[in-house]
């Protein structure tokens, strides 16, 4: 099949996309101290600058945020350095990039918060997951998330402002725009889902009270950045992974896809339950209803390969198709696509933490 709807430009809010093939966000834990991006990172991303539009790793917008070792932050000055330094470097290279901005919530340890505290969630509900640890005494790795505390109502105005201050602190490094992270069980999807909301206050209860902290950071990110064409925002309807549930995801989801049409948001990003959660009829399902409600640019991702991706444009499924795993081991998919070539399988060891080995030495077509 030809691989043609994959490799037209696209028009992103005053960005102009040579193709529909996105980098997905990727956590790949390779900071240093500070949680700063550094010279590497920047090499990382610039190999992938044929991406129509790169989206970076997740990166906590406060220190509470955090929920894995080594993970980048947009809160302080180090850190803008630091991707200032990437930014630079992908634009030199042709390429587009929006940060992602994050807040873990329940999904973190007292050995990554501030003065060792509980993380914070919408309920005092322990997730049954993991998270990356650094102990203080230089050892590291998987443990279980502890019991988080309950943010008061009065707190809430603060997770705001966090968020709307990395985002400006994304704009100030250099990037192109934002993607607000609401997927994958962390802190905005924690109170979006009523498995782990449990409020009795206007955040809790109804889908619309549920929906309330998402729409608010949305609105404070944008009102911020003064362009909503900068702005992106990334769901994940039947997801499970980090101990998700929702009680009834095709209200919960088709009311807040209908609230962002007002928005006219740069894109909305639906992540498929493929490594998050098992696929099924019903996710499926809800996809295509979300295409239909939603009226502006739709990414997709989650388990396409070239084919299938070529597909869901050609279809009108999406406009554009996020890869993220393929991205790890082929900085060059976009050229991979257009010429059919052959995909390197990545690593999975070499996922997480390290430096240049399984991060920057994926070969090329060319080399």
């Amino acid at each position: 099949m030809s691989h043609a709807a994959l490799l037209q430009p696209y028009r992103l809010g005053s960005l102009e996309l040579p193709n529909r093939i996105v980098m997905a966000p990727l956590t790949r834990q390779r900071t240093q101290p500070g949680n700063v991006p550094y010279a590497l990172t920047a090499t990382y991303y610039a190999q992938r600058a044929s991406a129509g539009l790169i989206i970076s790793e997740a990166s906590q917008v406060c220190p509470e945020g955090q929920g894995y070792a080594w993970t980048p932050g947009i809160h302080s000055p180090a850190q803008i350095a630091g991707w200032q330094g990437v930014t630079q470097a992908v634009h030199n290279a042709g390429g587009r990039i929006f940060l992602q901005l994050w807040h873990v919530g329940r999904i973190s340890h007292p050995e990554l918060q501030p003065n060792q505290q509980a993380p914070v969630a919408p309920s005092a509900i322990q997730a049954k997951a993991q998270c990356y640890v650094q102990y203080a005494d230089g050892s590291h790795g998987m443990a279980d998330t502890a019991l988080p505390r309950a943010l008061e109502t009065a707190e809430l105005p603060g997770i705001v402002q966090a968020y709307a201050q990395g985002a400006a602190n994304a704009i100030e490094a250099g990037f192109d725009g934002v993607e607000v992270h609401a997927a994958n069980g962390y802190l905005l999807d924690q109170f979006l889902c009523s498995g782990s909301n449990q409020r009795t206050d206007a955040y809790g209860g109804s889908a619309e009270n549920r929906a309330r902290l998402v729409l608010e950071v949305l609105d404070a990110v944008v009102a911020r950045l003064g362009d909503s064409g900068k702005v992106g925002i990334r769901l994940s309807p039947y997801g499970t992974f980090n101990d998700m549930h929702d009680a009834n995801p095709e209200e919960t989801f088709s009311y807040l896809v209908g609230e962002l049409n007002s928005r006219h948001l740069a894109y909305l990003h639906i992540n498929r339950p493929d490594w998050t959660g098992a696929g099924s009829a019903e996710a499926e399902a809800l996809l295509n209803n979300l295409r239909k409600l939603y009226q502006r640019t739709l990414m997709v991702a989650g388990g396409y390969d070239a084919t299938s991706g070529a597909q869901t444009v050609q279809d009108n499924s999406a406009d554009l198709v996020a890869y993220g795993r393929p991205y790890i081991a082929n900085p060059d998919l976009a050229e991979r696509i257009a010429q059919n070539a052959a995909w390197n399988e990545p690593d999975v060891s070499t996922f997480y933490g390290g430096a240049e080995q399984g991060y920057t030495d994926y070969p090329t077509l060319s080399a």
